[in-house]
């Protein structure tokens, strides 16, 4: 009895020390998540401040391509991506802690002078390398390492957009290939709100759209929902197949990265100038916007946004896929809906959800977003698009190390590989 008592007391004060220890990680992460990404995100509303005062600063773009690319090799972490972030987190593969500095000031380049790219590529990125640089100061284990990985992606993720249970979601469904990695749920929880609350006192406005006319659970909406989700998976994989069919294509005939970054620099100049506007050049989160408040959108907005953004993005610029998916969705569903008759705002939103978990096989994540972008009033609506796109969009997505067949026989390894 004596000897149970004291196993009891062991694993009790060892529990207690586990939960103390984790506790101290995830918010050292979150906290500086969110620094990190009040920094970034407050960059990147005054560049792209700058940029709509100075629209001729686009002309600039196929130098500041130079620029990016010179800064990568300078750093050493020339062909470092989200990819390798998650290759990171299962074990694969280092992130340097210099990925901080050059992931950061290439993407304010890409959106002070107009490239068609958005936040979340450099906040994934962000937050896998500064968990990396604090794994190194305090001499953590490598499996310590690893969840501190995810801990970061999802603070920074959290803090720039302000959805802190999506963050954390999305972070441990995009690493889990089709599974939940739910040993990190509690740091990446802690991780994601401490960011979150850290970003907002710092000054940093969460995201939100208001849909005024959220239709209520019936027939005739329904099937228009499952129409715009079926028609946005479609586009998700036009998307994500032109995206990487550029990329190989332009890494086989244009092998120096200097002269692929200023041709494609250089096309998104002159398809600027062609179409005589900025609204295809960098995130277009005010674009979106103004479906929401104003019901303004044009027909062509999201095939121009595919261009803008496989141009931008095979070329070698940096920033990320999301937002510009994300807009793409709201342009679509906004187009689409106005033709079935339904709110404009509100098809924008099914589009985004449709979209969004299109490009990202993340499909739990995706309706967590959207409640949070949204509203909980319409979550029904939101699983329906996020499901029904997952399904039809097949095995395509931004990132290829996250890919999984939807319908397997047996069982795959991948959730062990995460835990060992």
């Amino acid at each position: 009895m004596a000897e149970r008592i004291k196993g009891y007391a062991k694993y009790l004060k060892n529990y207690i020390f586990s939960f103390i220890v984790w506790m101290f990680l995830s918010l050292t992460v979150g906290v500086t998540g969110g620094i990190v990404g009040t920094l970034f995100s407050k960059s990147v509303s005054l560049v792209t401040h700058i940029r709509g005062e100075l629209n001729w600063l686009i002309l600039l773009l196929p130098l500041g391509g130079l620029l990016s690319v010179g800064l990568y090799k300078l750093c050493r972490v020339d062909g470092v991506g989200t990819n390798q972030i998650i290759s990171a987190v299962r074990g694969k593969e280092k992130v340097s802690p210099l990925l901080t500095p050059a992931i950061f000031l290439a993407s304010v380049i890409t959106h002070l002078l107009g490239g068609s790219a958005g936040r979340e590529g450099a906040a994934l990125q962000l937050g896998g390398s500064v968990s990396s640089l604090l794994s190194k100061l305090l001499h953590l284990d490598e499996k310590t390492t690893r969840v501190l990985t995810m801990c970061g992606m999802s603070a920074v993720f959290s803090a720039l957009f302000g959805t802190p249970l999506g963050a954390c979601v999305f972070a441990l469904e995009v690493i889990g290939t089709g599974t939940l990695f739910t040993a990190a749920i509690f740091p990446c929880i802690i991780s994601s709100f401490a960011a979150f609350a850290t970003a907002t006192l710092l000054g940093v406005k969460a995201e939100r759209f208001h849909i005024v006319n959220m239709p209520s659970v019936q027939f005739d909406t329904l099937w228009k929902v499952i129409l715009i989700a079926a028609l946005g998976a479609l586009v998700s994989f036009i998307f994500v197949k032109s995206l990487h069919f550029s990329e190989k294509f332009m890494h086989k005939y244009l092998k120096n990265e200097f002269l692929r970054i200023f041709l494609g620099g250089s096309l998104i100049v002159l398809l600027t100038v062609l179409l005589r506007t900025t609204d295809y050049n960098g995130g277009g989160m005010d674009i979106i916007e103004h479906i929401f408040t104003k019901g303004e959108f044009h027909y062509e907005a999201f095939a121009l946004k595919i261009l803008f953004t496989v141009i931008t993005v095979s070329a070698g610029y940096k920033g990320g896929e999301i937002v510009p998916s994300l807009f793409i969705g709201a342009t679509f569903g906004a187009a689409t809906a106005s033709l079935l008759g339904l709110d404009v705002a509100f098809g924008a939103a099914i589009g985004m959800a449709a979209l969004l978990c299109g490009v990202t096989n993340c499909t739990l994540a995706t309706i967590i977003i959207c409640t949070e972008l949204f509203s909980a009033e319409g979550m029904i609506y939101f699983a329906i698009a996020s499901v029904l796109s997952r399904l039809l969009s097949g095995n395509t997505g931004l990132y290829i190390n996250n890919k999984l067949p939807l319908i397997h026989a047996g069982f795959d390894n991948s959730s062990k590989e995460l835990s060992k």
